[in-house]
């Protein structure tokens, strides 16, 4: 085991340890520094002592000090009912840059039922091998099994990194596998690169509320975990001639498992996931209250695109978590993003940044919103969406007519 410890003849009582301890875990006694069992070993103590006074032993018997044995980037690949979901292969791209970095090989662990096609669609999108368990126990995407036959394939392969995607599933199941594998976890990031001098991982991810942008690396632990927002990064073309293996470890599937999936109900605004959609109409506070939101509801509709909101509005109840986009929430990436009453808080124009297409309608002539927008509509949005909604279905059922 690691420890810490104060050389009494070495300290002098200057405090600067006290002041450097993100915890609290230092308080003087007699003038000599003493360390408290909340203690992380984080070290920060012993760069700030000018005297040598503090000690920290590492356990050299600890195979995360060095990760000599450890080798390789590691995707985990989430699947939905047959259907690999879009930020594998977004993974999937990054990994295949992090790994021309490091020299090194890109594997995918892939857990279903009847994987076999997606496992050489894996391959064709970037991964060297794929890794894969294929089992009815793992039709649903249970949270009890999953992360214990994660962490064992893990174990048996020892990648260097390990990256998720920064789903609804992704962020329950990565803590997990984090504390089984004794390792640090960032998670929410939005940008991955390896330090040219060290080799370590940077993973970038926003701090208090998204105010801050933080850079964490992960030195003495292996593998290095992040989970990764959805659409900030750029999935590769499928190249069908790319060969790889498939390769299926030996696992053991726990018993007794408390958790059983009867049956899986997607809400409305799961139907059309508002990260994958083509277009997305969103509300802002502009909307005024929660009747008003059908009225982009049927915008939607008419339009065959999902509804997003802004934090604000999400914290109100007027839309789920799962439409919330913004650095807090989801990022997207759609053809048309149309932002109904939304002023354009920095923090919600973060996660729009990747829209092809952004249509703006405010009633505020100086909404920051408008400096994004490629088409600003100066205006009432009560009064706009639902002209908007009439002239789209008139224009669809003359489509309709002049078909027949």
């Amino acid at each position: 085991m690691s420890n810490i410890s104060i050389i009494s003849e070495k300290c002098v009582g200057c405090k600067s340890c006290m002041r450097q301890c993100p915890y609290g875990a230092i308080s003087m006694k007699d003038k000599k520094a003493e360390i408290g069992e909340n203690c992380t070993l984080c070290g920060a103590c012993v760069e700030a002592c000018k005297f040598g006074a503090i000690l920290m032993e590492k356990d050299s018997n600890n195979w995360q000090q060095s990760g000599d044995n450890y080798s390789g980037i590691c995707v985990l690949a989430e699947q939905f009912n047959g259907h690999i979901k879009a930020v594998t292969y977004e993974l999937l791209a990054k990994a295949g840059e992090l790994a021309l970095s490091l020299k090194t090989k890109v594997s995918v662990i892939l857990l279903g039922y009847n994987v076999k096609d997606n496992a050489k669609a894996l391959i064709a999108h970037g991964a060297n091998e794929v890794l894969a368990v294929d089992n009815i126990m793992l039709k649903d995407l249970n949270e009890e099994i999953y992360p214990e036959l994660i962490t064992q394939i893990i174990k048996q392969y020892k990648p260097e990194i390990l990256l998720i995607g920064a789903t609804a599933f992704g962020r329950s199941i990565a803590p997990r596998i984090a504390s089984a594998l004794n390792t640090g976890l960032t998670a929410d990031c939005t940008k991955l690169e390896i330090d040219s001098k060290t080799g370590l991982l940077f993973q970038t991810r926003p701090a208090f509320g998204g105010n801050l942008m933080a850079t964490i690396a992960c030195p003495l632990r292996r593998p290095q975990m992040a989970t990764v927002r959805p659409k900030v990064l750029k999935a590769a073309e499928a190249d069908s001639s790319r060969e790889g293996r498939i390769i299926y470890p030996e696992v053991s599937f726990p018993k007794n498992i408390k958790l059983r999936i009867l049956e899986t109900v997607l809400s409305d605004s799961q139907k059309i996931n508002v990260a994958d959609a083509d277009i997305v109409v969103a509300a802002g506070m502009g909307m005024g209250n929660i009747k008003n939101m059908k009225l982009v509801d049927e915008l939607a509709e008419v339009l065959g695109g999902a509804v997003g909101a802004t934090r604000a509005i999400v914290d109100l109840g007027w839309a789920e978590y799962s439409q919330q986009v913004g650095q807090t929430g989801k990022t997207v990436a759609p053809k048309i993003y149309i932002a109904c009453g939304i002023s354009g808080a920095i923090q919600h124009l973060a996660g729009i940044a990747s829209s092809a297409y952004v249509i703006a309608i405010n009633k505020d002539k100086d909404a920051p919103i408008f400096k994004s927008a490629n088409v600003g509509i100066v205006g009432d949005c009560l009064e706009i969406l639902p002209e908007l909604v009439k002239s789209l279905k008139k224009i669809k059922e003359s489509k309709v007519k002049i078909g027949a």
